[in-house]
């Protein structure tokens, strides 16, 4: 097989923020596949074809740049972020697990971005500068019961939440039960952040706290990202934001 796949991570969304390994891949790619917004992120050339889709195909995504990649194209499958935080590294090694078997002799190689919660965190301190986790809040691929679970134990344990795919036009409502349910379990003062955009021109940071937060701070563009009573905010002056900070080392 002379055919290749790089699943690959184009950032948060400014190209400063993408990998020369990625740049690299993306030189040499015949066929781009992707979510139709990462995919427009990539400028047309002579030589590429763009293979962009709806968002909820994943596995159907993977197998067609499998195929292609096993009649010999050299095929990038590009997500926002990190191609392995709730991205298409998992659906294109799933698509492998349960599909044709000569897949398994493909060249396939994984290049990493900068995930979302570390541009996010970078823009406004180091608030993950002790344990944290990452949860999608999307009820797509799992129950709505079981992100609940995972929130509480997350929250009650003293981890900072990422919360990735907070909303949609589709799923209007899981934000603001996500956030009712973590007000169960944090007090009110704990910070929250909402990152939209982050590393574009449409960049929106916004600062407040959990008995302030509203769902309606968030869209499909915006990680959020929930504190612990140990996070702290550093003042800096009249109207310029705090910086948010994790401190290294917690008492329990």
């Amino acid at each position: 097989m002379t055919g290749s796949l790089a699943i690959l991570g184009l950032g948060p969304g400014g190209p400063a923020q993408r990998t020369p390994e990625v740049d690299a891949a993306l030189a040499g790619a015949t066929d781009l596949i992707g979510y139709l917004p990462y995919v427009e992120r990539i400028p047309p050339r002579p030589g590429l074809r763009r293979h962009p889709t709806d968002n909820r195909v994943e596995l159907d995504r993977a197998r067609h740049a499998l195929s292609l990649a096993q009649s010999g194209a050299r095929v990038a499958v590009v997500s926002g972020g990190d191609p392995g935080v709730f991205a298409m590294a998992s659906a294109v090694f799933e698509a492998i697990d349960h599909g044709d078997p000569a897949w398994r002799a493909l060249d396939i190689r994984v290049l990493p971005g900068i995930s979302a919660m570390f541009a996010a965190a970078a823009r406004i301190g180091a608030p993950l500068g002790h344990d944290f986790c990452a949860l999608s809040l999307s009820d797509n691929l799992k129950p709505w019961p079981l992100v609940e679970q995972r929130l509480a134990a997350a929250a009650t344990a003293g981890f900072v939440i990422a919360l990735y795919n907070p909303i949609s036009r589709a799923r209007p409502w899981q934000l603001g039960a996500a956030l009712d349910l973590l007000r169960q379990h944090l007090p009110g003062t704990v910070p929250v952040i909402f990152a939209t955009a982050v590393t574009r021109p449409d960049e929106r940071i916004a600062i407040t706290d959990l008995a302030k937060a509203e769902a309606s701070s968030a869209d499909m563009r915006t990680l959020v990202m929930i504190g612990t009573a140990a996070t702290r905010l550093v003042t800096r002056g009249e109207g310029v934001a705090p910086w948010v900070y994790a401190p290294r080392s917690v008492t329990a």
